[in-house]
């Protein structure tokens, strides 16, 4: 099964080969390197008859190199009508989602300019958003337009120009502005900055000021009404506002109390709520939901679990709404901090994953959370490993979700310091805070907070697709054991179920009072395999 890029399902991942498309859109080539992305102000007006769109985009920029060609993406579905700086026309060359732009005027390094690209065109339709990316023309169940887009993956390029790498976000933000018939609503990320009428239309733009990924920046629009609220929380007052179809109110207005059950929560574990200037936003969409910066995409149909089911059989996911808890979580891990590199995806999943475990601990306790942690084991495959292949714009394993959330756990147990673990997750929001990071940056500080080598532990569960074998063997009153299964120099410690330690290696080891019979049980909390 196709992995469920903001959720949560494992899928087989076939030998893949790689091409020259692939490695301009993953990569950091030269071509994007010499310049920085600040802003986008991006203007989009659907025809919701023609499935077609057209709009511009002015991508602002701060030079940081020499090179004088640049690289702006943009899906071939897509034309360019036009490419202007400073109201000159320039030249292009079209190369697949390509474009190779020729900067014609002079430029000078830490200098801050702009370009402006016209765009129009019937952009690639979502055949089943949010998993098969794309724009989606959708009918409410009035049988009235119902629009929006989900590109995670695929990438924003397939719906608007723009330099299309995770590594680089407009550190200043974004404006979206949509311009739609008069009696529809247009909703986006961030603030509203203004509603006004133009050529007998409705024109509403909505302004971000944080870093944005692309990815998550998003039109929704259809026959909204929306309601605010204020959220007190560790930064002060969190604006917080919510958006659903004019016949769901009463069923959301009820729904979305969570919300403020989820920010207590994660403000607890995580630390404050990463964009207080853009306000936090539950948005109803066509497709089941994604973790748009502050315009959180649901669709969930106002029930608690995943569509009604709890994906741990444990009982505890259908004490609470996963899209709303799952989503949100991806505003500290995914939006806050994120993977310059899609291979490192498991930075977004693994620890949002870990974060229903964590609402589930906060509101239920911690068995609660043990039975549910240990309950979503069974959704993992260990097929390929977690992270993929750099520079190609490569997802490895869908185990990022489960397992993910499993290694979590497990680095969790590991310290054996509730305490430090919750300061660990802290502190990570405020290191990497709105930054682009790797995954051996995220492993380098996890080993330092918490004082342990866990450079093999990544190994294992990150880049090899087996679970580590603890084997036991017993015989005339002795046992012996030992890893197998694992990565050159893995020495994991093990904590056995009456608290006591173990510390096995690749070769065999005695501890004399075990029988084949009677050996020790491991903690349940250790994602292993036992022989």
């Amino acid at each position: 099964m196709k992995t469920f890029l903001c959720l949560f399902f494992p899928f087989a991942l076939a030998a893949q080969s790689f091409n020259r498309q692939d490695s301009l859109l993953g990569s950091d080539t030269p071509e994007r390197s010499w310049w920085n992305v600040t802003h986008y102000d991006l203007t989009v007006e659907p025809d919701y008859a023609t499935k077609t769109i057209k709009g511009s985009n002015t991508i602002s920029f701060t030079v940081t190199g020499s090179l004088r060609k640049m690289q702006i993406d943009l899906d071939k579905a897509l034309q360019i009508d036009s490419i202007l700086m400073r109201g000159k026309k320039l030249s292009y060359e079209r190369d697949g989602g390509i474009l190779w732009v020729n900067i014609e005027q002079k430029l000078f390094k830490e200098q801050e300019s702009s370009i402006l690209v016209y765009f129009s065109g019937k952009p690639r339709e979502a055949v089943k958003a949010p998993w098969d990316g794309g724009w989606v023309w959708s009918k409410d169940e009035k049988g009235r337009p119902w629009m929006s887009v989900a590109c995670q993956g695929i990438g924003a390029s397939i719906w608007y120009p723009c330099k299309d790498y995770q590594g680089d976000e407009p550190e200043n933000g974004s404006v979206l502005t949509m311009i739609v018939p008069k009696e529809l609503q247009a909703v986006s990320n961030g603030k509203l900055l203004y509603e006004d009428e133009i050529n007998g239309k409705k024109r509403v733009s909505w302004k971000i000021v944080n870093p944005i990924n692309n990815y998550n920046i998003i039109p929704y629009i259809g026959y909204y009404v929306g309601w605010k609220d204020s959220y007190q929380g560790e930064k002060g007052t969190l604006d917080c506002s919510y958006w659903v179809l004019d016949y769901e109110l009463e069923r959301a207005k009820t729904q979305f109390k969570q919300s403020h059950d989820m920010l207590k929560c994660f403000e607890y574990w995580f630390g404050p709520y990463p964009f207080y200037e853009d306000g936090y936003k539950l948005v109803q969409s066509p497709y089941l939901g994604m973790e748009h910066q502050s315009g959180i995409a649901y669709g969930n149909g106002f029930q608690n679990g995943y569509s009604g089911k709890d994906l741990s059989e444990s009982g505890w996911g259908l004490k609470w709404d996963f899209i709303i808890i799952h989503e949100s979580g991806h505003e500290w891990y995914g939006n806050n901090i994120t993977s310059k590199d899609v291979a490192d995806m498991w930075i977004h999943e693994s620890f949002t994953n870990y974060s229903e475990t964590l609402f589930t601990e906060y509101y239920y306790g911690k068995d609660a959370a043990t039975a549910y942690v240990a309950g979503i084991r069974k959704n993992i495959e260990n097929d390929i490993p977690i992270i993929g292949h750099y520079g190609v714009r490569n997802e490895g394993s869908g185990d990022m979700y489960y397992k993910g959330g499993n290694l979590v756990h497990l680095v969790r147990q590991l310290m054996n310091d509730d305490k430090r673990f919750r300061s660990m997750l802290r502190e990570m929001n405020r290191e990497f805070y709105h930054k682009t990071v790797t995954s051996a940056e995220i492993e380098t500080f996890m080993s330092k907070f918490s004082g342990l080598k866990l450079d093999k532990v990544f190994d294992q569960y990150l880049r090899s697709k087996d679970i580590p074998v603890l084997e036991f063997k017993g015989k005339k009153g002795k046992t012996k054991y030992r890893w197998s299964s694992v990565v050159p120099g893995f020495d994991m410690k093990v904590k056995l179920k009456d608290g006591s330690w173990i510390e096995p290696t690749s070769d065999w080891k005695k501890f004399p009072g075990w029988t084949k019979k009677q050996h020790p049980e491991v903690d349940p909390d250790f994602y292993i395999k036992v022989k």
